[in-house]
This record gives structure tokens, C-alpha cells and sequence, in this order.
């Protein structure tokens, strides 16, 4: 598939629940794609989920059994970065960790020399911050914010680093509408647009339930009725999982610098339990029935 964009084949650095998500859309999209992973029973467990998801497609008759055998063709599962030398684009999707995308980051921009673009699918770290680790390839890096379950959610928040190029931008922006999504661009600052506004809020639901204003179950239900609003707070905090909600505040309170964004001490003290959410079976909610 060749576009304005310039892109014919996306390579995915992770293949998780993100990752996954954003390589089968690239595929169904018309898309080659190499997903990467280190762990092969990723990569085995990944490459399963999108067969029953494109056949489960074909069973809806969202797609064709013809559309959907090509969308698998597209894809190739590998666990050497190697393989990722001849993608237009890599776009990260691993750990919300800073030192361990860096240091992942810098390892391609040594692969990456040509006009190839550096994505992350960072959902809250500073993009600049990011592109310190690709020396000149700073230019060519970019955040490609997606939305969980990629395949359904339309949304992809696009953030420039201080040194990305325009054409970098453009290139990205036309790729997104490419693979069916609104592209809406966001400026480099902690949480960008939908985390600052979204974990606070959450992060209060958490105060409200530890302040003994109203049930988890309550909580929800309020903010599902009156505000409309599809899933309440805390369920959605166990869908995106507890660590990661925390994460995301001490992001959000380092990056603004100011101690309002801190994580609830309840939040907190799941997430010391291990109690993280519909990943563990048990957060606000218990899923082990």
C-alpha cells in the first residue's frame, strides 16, 4: 500500500493488548506489518487473539473470510529487531517506563539512519524527553497516542516533540487516516490532552470512595447516569489497570510539578496489594467470579 504517507510497512515493538491492537489494524488497513517482541509466547499468545478476533469479524460479517486471511497474511510475528529494518515507520507499545523506552529507542535510531519515523505510544511521557535517546533521528520521532481496544476506538492523540519536522507530522497524520483513525494533534506536556483531563478524575473517584462519600458501585453509576458517561471511573481504572492509573499521576505531578496530581493513597495501596484490576482478577471490583 503506497500513500502521500510514504508507507508501506509499520513495525509494532510490542505485542501486548496496545501493540497487538495497532498491528491488526495496520493489517486489516491494507498494511504489512512485523510485530516484535522478545518473548516468543508473546508473540504466539498475540498471533492466536488475532485470529480469533478477524474470525470472529467474519462470523459478524464485519469483514470477509478473504479480507480477513489477508489481514493474517500481512502480519509476521518476530522477536529480533532486525527484522524491523526494512518498516517506513516502528511505533512502540511497550512498558510506561521512560529509561527502558529510551533505551530501546536508542537502539533503533543506530538501525533507523534513512527517513524511517520513530513512534511511541506513549500515553503520558514527554515526547521531547523521549527523543533525547535518538540523538539526529529526533526529527523523524513523533507520539502516536492510541486508544484501548485499538481496533474500536477512533482516536489516535498525536504529539510533536520540540525537534519533530513538519513533514513527520504530516506523514503520520496521513497514515493515521489510513488506518481508519480521527488523528487530533496535542501538545508536549505531561498526560497531553486525554490523561490530564481523564487520571485526575479517575484519581478522584479514589478520594471519593476513600472518603467514605459514596460505594465503588455508586461512584460508577452517578457518572454513568449523569454524566453519560459509557463506564464509570473505577471500572475504567480496572480496565486500564491500577499500576498504570498510578503511574500516570506521578507522571502527571513530576511533569507539571505540582503535588495535586499525586496519586490517592487508596489507589496506591491496591496497587501494593496487587490488586491491579481485570489483569489480575481483582481491583475496585472483583472479576474472579
Amino acid at each position: 500500500m503506497s500513500t502521500d504517507h510514504g508507507i508501506n510497512t509499520i513495525g509494532v515493538i510490542g505485542s501486548g493488548q496496545m501493540g497487538g491492537g495497532i498491528a491488526q489494524v495496520g493489517a486489516v488497513s491494507g498494511f504489512s506489518v512485523v510485530v516484535f517482541d522478545q518473548s516468543t509466547d508473546a508473540l504466539a499468545k498475540c498471533q492466536a487473539l488475532h485470529d480469533k478476533l478477524l474470525a470472529r469479524a467474519v462470523e459478524k460479517e464485519r469483514m470477509t473470510a478473504d479480507e480477513a486471511t489477508a489481514a493474517k497474511d500481512r502480519m509476521t510475528y518476530v522477536s529480533d529487531l532486525n527484522y524491523l529494518s526494512d518498516s517506513d515507520i516502528v511505533i512502540e507499545a511497550i512498558i510506561e517506563n521512560a529509561d527502558i523506552k529510551k533505551d530501546l529507542f536508542s537502539k533503533l535510531a543506530e538501525k533507523f539512519t534513512g527517513n524511517q519515523i520513530i513512534a511511541s505510544n506513549t500515553s503520558s511521557i514527554s515526547i521531547t524527553d523521549l527523543a533525547t535517546s535518538v540523538g539526529d533521528a529526533a526529527d523523524r520521532f513523533i507520539g502516536m497516542h492510541f486508544f484501548n481496544p485499538v481496533p474500536v476506538m477512533k482516536l489516535v492523540e498525536v504529539i510533536n516533540g520540540l525537534a519533530t519536522r513538519q513533514e513527520t507530522t504530516d506523514r503520520v497524520l496521513a497514515l493515521s487516516t489510513a488506518m481508519g483513525k480521527v488523528a487530533v494533534p496535542a501538545n508536549d506536556r505531561a498526560g497531553f490532552v486525554s490523561n490530564r483531563i481523564l487520571m485526575p478524575m479517575i484519581n478522584e473517584a479514589f478520594y471519593t470512595w476513600m472518603e467514605g462519600v459514596a460505594q465503588p458501585e455508586h461512584i460508577d453509576e452517578i457518572m454513568k447516569l449523569g454524566m453519560a458517561h459509557p463506564m464509570g471511573p473505577l471500572r475504567l481504572a480496572d480496565f486500564i489497570g491500577l499500576d498504570t492509573c498510578e503511574h500516570i499521576m506521578e507522571v502527571l505531578a513530576e511533569g507539571l510539578n505540582n503535588p495535586r496530581y499525586r496519586a490517592c493513597p487508596l489507589l496506591k495501596q491496591l496497587v501494593t496489594a496487587g490488586r491491579l484490576g481485570n489483569k489480575t482478577g481483582h481491583g475496585v471490583f472483583d472479576y474472579s467470579k
